[in-house]
């Protein structure tokens, strides 16, 4: 016996109807493509029926899918205005948020924005929780989340707000002791540790540098920044944390393939909360206009 459809995988099925495309749904919903061909499927195998006929022009209602497109028309807004009655309380922008972001993006980007948020919502209360690991939206860890990534978790909605840069740099000080012949190969190297192998950062010093020539390791990108502003060697920082350090030499251009997407994020039950939805817009709008992200 088909079992009852999710209401989570009926508003997928209503975003391909209406944008006939499995990209189009997953930009009017926020989400990654992945997670809209899971949820068709998963609403195709718990109704036992083929509801898209899959084409290279888009994906095509089948008569089953036409019947239950008829049967859910006006049901969405129904729903929506129910969840706006019930939150209607909710609505004032007051209480509490928690953040949690990165200190890399938080020193490099995200102070003067939440100065401006809170100059627009003083009754908002921020609460910031910084460090590499994400903590759980989906258990209420935190309401807002701010990453470098380039695979957002497929849990979270949020969008892409630019791509953040990384390029080669060292102090004039440093430079300074170098010998006037010397090349990359009598470069000392500021490195990321183990903790931060993953990063794009840490892969470029691993496969293009004798170990022999890294001068000291950091956990943190801040401190990356750091270290080479105080002479201690070249290295790969991110772009926005350059610029907050007058005075470094950019040695090599950016390099497309260390590019970071930076996404505001949040989980889907919390997105219609006002205050969480006034901090993802307001985020998302500062961001994509700062002049230190590329588009």
């Amino acid at each position: 016996m088909p079992s009852l459809p999710d209401w989570d995988d009926l508003r997928h099925f209503l975003a391909v109807v209406e944008r006939g495309s499995i990209s189009g749904a997953a930009a009017l919903l926020q989400v990654n493509h992945s997670t809209v061909l899971r949820r068709i499927a998963a609403l195709e195998e718990g109704l036992g029926q083929r509801l898209f006929d899959r084409l290279p022009g888009g994906y095509v209602l089948t008569a089953q899918g036409h019947a239950l497109a008829e049967g859910l028309a006006g049901v969405q807004e129904r729903i929506e205005a129910a969840q706006r009655s019930v939150q209607g309380g909710d609505e004032r922008l007051h209480g509490s948020l928690r953040l949690t972001t990165t200190d890399t993006l938080l020193q490099g980007l995200l102070l003067p924005v939440l100065a401006g948020f809170r100059a627009r919502h003083p009754q908002v209360q921020l609460e910031l929780t910084v460090g590499n690991s994400l903590l759980s939206l989906t258990q209420r860890e935190a309401d807002v989340a701010v990453r470098g990534t380039n695979q957002p978790p497929e849990n979270l909605v949020g969008r892409q707000a630019g791509v953040i840069r990384t390029a080669l740099y060292a102090s004039p000080a440093y430079l300074a002791t170098l010998p006037p012949e010397a090349t990359r190969d009598h470069w000392h190297w500021v490195a990321l540790d183990a903790s931060l192998a993953h990063l794009a950062q840490a892969r470029r010093v691993r496969d293009e540098v004798d170990p022999a020539r890294i001068a000291v390791r950091l956990d943190t990108l801040v401190g990356m920044a750091d270290a080479v502003a105080a002479g201690l060697g070249v290295g790969w920082l991110l772009c926005p944390l350059a610029a907050q350090r007058p005075g470094l030499v950019e040695l090599a251009p950016p390099d497309p393939a260390m590019d970071t997407g930076v996404w505001v994020l949040t989980h889907p039950d919390l997105r219609q909360v006002a205050r969480v939805r006034a901090l993802t817009g307001f985020l998302h709008e500062a961001l994509a206009a700062d002049p230190r992200l590329r588009r």
